[in-house]
């Protein structure tokens, strides 16, 4: 049943663990892990950042004080071309690429050779020699070593003036805009300013120089082919008058004579064919008017000449006027009144002199019709003419427009190109270049570097990091057990209490002693510290001992919990101390206590206790002596003790503890006793407690805080299966109360000054 309900625990434990580990941290739990680590490890961290910061101002001293000089320049977009349209060189535009490369220009050797070499740099210690400071002497000093001792020649001397100049030189853009900063180390102020101006005035000399040679080349290019093309131009204009003159090609105003001809002829013709339409239309309406059979036809025919006769004019008005009359008589005195009768006489009369007049006319116009008929025949006949003669002109034009062409194209040519070489040879004589320097470098009245509060910083922020890291291998590397936190996580046991580390002072006793009679078994005081818990009852030590009974008398509502045996991995563990003052807290409390020493290899509790017993656990098992021969007591709790007297050592006591004697031992003090306190040997050096199953019901396993190795733990747990399986707990003994704060909760509670108003102390 034991087995069984240790197992349902180890199994419900582990299920609350397994929940716990799928949980995700809060950010109260992680605030609070990283605010413990830093309260564990502040040490380490805070003296890291002292040695870093101490670095620092070491550097800060030793170093030697730079001094930067810049100088902007910008290369202009909207170049000031003053006498020419167009470089021959066809300008690149100014865009980001060619800016780019505008620095990579500046920071070439061709620029910071043309300093050296002005400057007389190589000459300068600044550039020759080592660097400046405590730090560049000593690596001068070093580089010196391995290098050969033979004298440098001419050549390596320029090649290291040029190192040391590019990289105390300094090219970059300003943002997106096309302004260069120039920028320009060195220990003297002076000297950075100087050669920061320098290199931008070389710059500047280069991009003359680069333009003027390639004009200088472009201009002799030009002029030999100009050469070329004003020979090809005149022979081709010469062809070209050549072939008019054999093929009578004659111009005027731009255009040829034949053209111009049919033009003229088209245009007339056009007129003619006009003309004659025109007197055709007024032949035919006048005829269709005098072919007509009705009288008023002749007077209500439009014709536009007879608007323009005076005479027909005059015929109609008098016509109209008479049929007036004639029309207001015979509505008056009738139709056949002689009045009406003569109007209508005159009537007819008029009728008779307008188609006199209208017979005229058309006579006219036949007359018309004919002429303008013959004058269009004799346009088309000259027309034909022209055309049959402007047919041969045409195919001679054909190979005249590409001589023209040709000439054309030669000329144009020859013109562009002598336009050219006039531009280069000015250009070879204009100061102009893209570049110019809008800010001249001036003395910088303080140094640009050591920047003491940039070194200072970056040394703390060096050091803050490496004193995490540095913290965090400590953490990784210290496998040790501090909190319950860590018991519980990794032996999956609870912890029972954590105890304070108590020194070992002299303390007058609380309670009076007894003076006991000589050979009586009386347990006398002494000022160990098992009696801590009577002589301190108010202390940590001493409450912590009490949780440690009341998680004893909690276990018992489960199973019965009689005999407690206390063990540890390794010995000085306080494992005896422990188990001495939670036999005596038993007592006091008024239970039936028995506290035995079954450490066979080192009794540690009867040498503290009992020093002159001359028999114990082992004369009783022997058959030499009995329990109540044995048995000593303290008279201040009634407390009893059965001490193990070893006067040689000896290599069996696993078979003396696992012995049916032994077990026989503590079922007849069972009958006597309430509880059974039993101190055991630690488990990794020896075996004895594996075989105390037996008859101990619960285990308490005392660890030594901030000592005993996590991994050795394990590994004695591990092959004392039976002893984890009844394991009630696991208590943490020795601990630093001025400590323990930096690593849980516990130390909070030890910490707390409102402590002393519940009677605590130390």
């Amino acid at each position: 049943m034991l087995i069984e309900s240790g197992m349902l625990q180890k199994i419900e434990r582990q299920t609350s663990w397994a929940r716990l580990e799928t949980r995700k941290p809060s950010s109260a739990e992680l605030f609070s892990s990283v605010v413990g680590f830093l309260r564990q490890q502040y040490l380490i961290i805070a003296v890291t950042i002292l040695v870093a910061l101490g670095l620092g101002i070491v550097y800060l001293f030793s170093a030697k004080s730079t001094y930067t000089a810049t100088a902007s320049l910008i290369i202009d977009s909207r170049k000031n071309q003053l006498f020419q349209q167009q470089s021959v060189l066809g300008d690149i535009p100014v865009d980001s690429s060619s800016v780019e490369s505008q620095v990579q220009i500046l920071k070439s050797e061709s620029i910071a050779l043309a300093v050296i070499k002005e400057l007389n740099l190589s000459d300068d210690p600044e550039f020759s020699g080592s660097g400046g400071g405590l730090i560049g002497t000593l690596i001068g000093s070093v580089t010196h070593l391995f290098s050969s001792s033979s004298p440098n020649s001419d050549f390596e001397a320029t090649r290291r003036t040029v190192e040391a100049f590019a990289s105390r030189l300094a090219v970059r853009r300003v943002g997106l805009t096309y302004i260069i900063e120039i920028a320009f180390s060195s220990y003297s102020a002076d000297h950075a300013a100087q050669i920061a101006n320098a290199v931008a005035d070389a710059y500047v000399t280069d991009q003359l120089e680069a333009k003027y040679q390639a004009t200088r080349r472009a201009s002799f290019w030009l002029q030999d082919r100009i050469k070329e093309l004003r020979n090809q131009a005149s022979v081709a204009e010469r062809s070209v008058v050549e072939f008019k003159a054999q093929n009578n090609i004659v111009e005027s105003g731009g255009r040829l004579m034949n053209e111009q001809q049919l033009a003229e002829l088209n245009s007339e013709l056009v007129a003619a064919r006009s003309k004659v339409s025109e007197t055709k239309a007024k032949l035919d309406r006048i005829e269709s008017i005098l072919n007509s059979e009705s009288p008023e036809a002749t007077v209500d025919a439009t014709v536009t000449d007879t608007l323009n006769s005076p005479v027909v004019t005059k015929l109609r008005s008098q016509y109209l006027e008479i049929a007036s009359r004639e029309a207001d008589w015979s509505r008056r005195y009738g139709v056949n009144h002689q009045a009406a009768v003569s109007l209508r006489i005159q009537m007819q009369g008029i009728r008779a002199s307008i188609l006199d007049e209208l017979r005229r006319l058309g006579e006219s116009y036949k007359s018309d019709y004919q002429i303008a008929t013959q004058r269009e025949a004799s346009i088309q006949k000259q027309l034909s003419t022209t055309v049959t003669e402007s047919q041969a002109t045409n195919q001679a034009q054909v190979s005249l427009r590409d001589l023209e062409s040709s000439a054309q194209t030669y000329r144009a040519l020859y013109d562009n190109f002598l336009q050219r070489y006039m531009e280069s040879v000015q250009q070879q004589s204009f100061p102009i270049t893209e570049a110019r320097v809008i800010t001249k470098a001036s003395r910088p009245l303080r140094p640009s570097a050591p920047r003491k509060g940039l070194v200072l910083a970056l040394s703390g922020a060096v050091g803050l990091l490496l004193g995490l890291g540095l913290a965090r291998l400590r953490d990784l590397s210290d496998r040790v057990f501090r909190t319950s936190e860590q018991i519980e996580t990794i032996l999956e046991a609870d912890c029972l209490a954590v105890f304070p580390k108590i020194a070992r002072e002299a303390k007058p006793a609380a309670v009076p002693q007894p003076t006991a009679p000589p050979n009586s078994r009386i347990i006398q005081r002494n000022d160990g510290l098992f009696w801590h818990v009577i002589d301190e009852p108010f202390s940590r030590f001493s409450e912590s001992i009490r949780s440690l009974k009341v998680a004893t008398d909690l276990h018992n509502l489960s199973r019965q919990n009689r005999v407690i045996g206390f063990t540890s991995t390794l010995p000085n563990e306080g494992k005896s101390t422990i188990a001495g003052s939670f036999a005596e807290q038993l007592a006091m409390s008024g239970a039936r206590t028995l506290l035995v020493d079954c450490d066979l290899r080192n009794p540690s509790l009867t040498r503290a206790l009992t020093p002159q017993a001359k028999s114990g656990l082992l004369e009783y098992l022997a058959g030499n002596t009995s329990i109540a021969d044995i048995l000593w007591k303290d008279q201040t709790t009634n407390l009893d003790f059965l001490p193990s007297v070893v006067k040689t050592r000896f290599a069996h006591s696993s078979e003396v503890i696992g012995s049916d004697a032994m077990k026989e031992m503590f079922d007849g003090l069972l009958k006597v006793y309430d509880y059974i306190v039993v101190d055991l040997s630690p488990l990794a050096p020896v075996v004895d407690v594996r075989v105390t199953t037996k008859f101990i019901d619960s285990y308490i396993f005392v660890v030594e805080w901030e000592r005993t190795r996590i991994e050795v733990i394990q590994h004695a747990l591990g092959v004392a299966r039976g002893v984890k399986e009844r394991m009630l707990g696991v208590v943490l003994n020795k601990a630093d109360v001025n400590r323990l704060g930096r690593y849980g909760h516990e130390g909070y509670y030890y910490q707390n000054p409102y402590y002393s108003r519940y009677g605590y102390s130390d």
